[in-house]
């Protein structure tokens, strides 16, 4: 196979709006459409067409990599249509590579479907902005987001950490550094270090994924500046609990009293199949920390938040299982999506079968009983 085949492979990716493309010895290239994956009808890739193909997009360096440590990371511009974000792996002696397609258009919050309040939280000049969610669940599309917005409407120096670097942003009304690990600096915490001392306003963190990461982003939430970071947790109260959880002991009762004054909000959310025509939607779970919140926090009764939130919604509080119903009572997903990423499933199974409606067991039993 030649660069010609990426080539076309990338253009199908781009064309049919997949978001992943997977290469692996023994199957056909393979894409992710709307959370299923699909094979192309090419032919089977034996050992040589993944090298090759994996050659055709790798620099030099990462390919040493590869060789030194059987995995590499970067991201690349495909022409001016888009950008990738790509992972090559060695297994069972083979390479193998996954694509993730990073759209070069930013969207909007009202595209997203981002809760209000957001725009007037990411004017303050100060604290800490977590966004949450598994792999693949839309975080760095959202940060994108809100890092335009901010580029667009404010004058601002934003500087992003990034591994690699995924949306670029050019400068608008902001100026903007976009740094990534690896290639402009070692480490995130390196990068946190040294930032604080090229004037910032919004600091991006990519990920917040050491100790040293997370008490270098919350030292600079304190200090007067704007953070963005994320985290691979799902929920707002098992996000504040998780970063209070990765501090040793004894400094604990004192992260509680700093993420009680720095933290702004946590944005936790969830990508779904729609239900309703082709595409993805993303669920919420919104917390902002109002003064109420602000001492649950400090006082280490992060099991009472989710109820909190529920009572906050006058703030644009919102748990991810009311918004899921949400979603599901206008059509938009269905009740097996809602249920599969809902926090508490048999909760809502209960209230899908109070509202008439059929899941999982019930609704197989029934449609077994119209085949027959």
């Amino acid at each position: 196979m030649s660069t010609l085949q990426i080539d076309r492979l990338l253009d199908t990716v781009i064309r049919q709006d997949c978001s992943d493309l997977h290469i692996s010895v023994g199957r056909k290239p393979t894409v992710r459409l709307n959370g299923k994956l699909r094979e192309l009808q090419t032919k089977v890739l034996d050992p040589d067409d993944t090298v090759a193909l994996m050659k055709s997009v790798t620099p030099e360096k990462n390919q040493q990599e590869l060789q030194e440590k059987g995995g590499t990371d970067f991201g690349f511009g495909y022409g001016d249509q888009a950008r990738f974000r790509v992972s090559i792996f060695r297994q069972k002696g083979h390479v193998s590579m996954v694509l993730r397609l990073i759209p070069s258009r930013l969207l909007t919050f009202e595209q997203i479907g981002l809760p209000a309040i957001v725009q007037e939280l990411v004017r303050r000049p100060r604290g800490l902005f977590v966004v949450t969610g598994p792999t693949g669940s839309g975080k760095t599309t959202t940060l994108a987001t809100m890092v335009d917005y901010i580029n667009n409407n404010f004058d601002r120096h934003i500087v992003t950490v990034e591994d690699p670097i995924e949306y670029y942003h050019g400068h608008k009304k902001s100026v903007v550094n976009q740094r990534e690990v690896g290639a402009d600096v070692p480490t995130f915490a390196e990068a946190l270090r040294r930032v604080l001392r090229s004037d910032p306003d919004v600091i991006l963190v990519g990920e917040m994924r050491d100790l040293e990461t997370m008490e270098a982003a919350i030292r600079a939430a304190e200090t007067g500046h704007l953070v963005f970071g994320t985290l691979h947790t799902t929920g707002a109260a098992g996000t504040i609990t998780r970063i209070i959880d990765a501090f040793p002991t004894n400094q604990q009762a004192q992260v509680r009293v700093q993420l009680s004054t720095s933290l702004l909000c946590v944005l936790s959310q969830q990508l779904l199949a729609r239900n309703d025509r082709p595409g993805r939607v993303a669920a919420y779970e919104f917390l902002v920390v109002t003064p109420a919140i602000s001492n649950l926090i400090r006082e280490n009764k992060t099991f009472r938040i989710d109820s909190a939130i529920q009572t906050g919604r006058k703030f644009g509080m919102q748990l991810l299982d009311d918004h899921l119903w949400t979603l599901y009572s206008q059509g938009v997903i269905s009740a097996e999506e809602m249920i599969d990423k809902s926090k508490d499933p048999g909760e809502l199974t209960e209230r899908v079968h109070r509202s008439g409606g059929l899941v999982g067991r019930a609704e197989l039993d029934q449609k077994s009983e119209e085949e027959a």
